[in-house]
């Protein structure tokens, strides 16, 4: 593992520290009139998805954290782990559901996604932005019901639940983003 210097820092790069993977979202090298220099950060957790905000002073030194990314084929669901094959290698592999969290209701047989891993442990998943999803249950629509009137909760074909407009019925196609889990349109 290579040591960094926080005067080596930039956008992008991910480095260990207390415990967590961070990766630096944005930074300010500030050299004061008066007093050292330091470098002010926002970070995200890979590990929860936490943003923070951290002052550190120059030329404190830490340890790079190298992520590596898979490309992967999602194959189908197994109790509580997912299969998915790798695409240069035709490998499979078995993840639990905990490490995919909220996203893991997003996917659909053979959809590609990007996996990232510090060592074994999964830090990151990365699935298109939006995704074609049949509604499977939904109270039924009403004539007149618009999208202005609200929301109702309806069922797709993976099992998650999120809020469709009012004049959705069963069997109709939608698009929902991935990273909200909000409905975007009718596919």
């Amino acid at each position: 593992m290579a040591i960094l210097s926080t005067n080596e820092f930039r956008s992008g790069l991910t480095f260990a520290m207390e415990g967590g993977i961070y990766t630096i979202l944005s930074f300010q090298h500030v050299k004061p009139g008066k007093g050292g220099a330091f470098v002010r950060t926002k970070l995200r957790n890979l590990r929860n998805d936490n943003v923070i905000e951290r002052t550190f002073k120059s030329g404190e030194k830490f340890e790079e954290a190298y992520i590596a990314t898979q490309k992967l084929q999602f194959l189908y669901r197994a109790g509580e782990e997912y299969r998915f094959m790798d695409l240069e290698t035709y490998e499979q592999l078995a993840l639990p559901r905990t490490a995919l969290g909220t996203q893991g209701g997003f996917l659909k047989e053979n959809m590609e996604l990007t996996l990232s891993r510090y060592g074994q442990e999964v830090v990151g998943v990365e699935l298109p932005t939006s995704v074609e999803l049949l509604i499977e249950s939904t109270e039924p629509g009403v004539k007149g019901d618009s999208s202005k009137l609200g929301t109702k909760p309806a069922r797709l074909e993976t099992g998650v639940t999120v809020q469709v407009p009012l004049f959705l019925t069963a069997g109709e196609r939608i698009k929902v983003d991935t990273r909200t889990g909000t409905y975007i349109s009718r596919a």
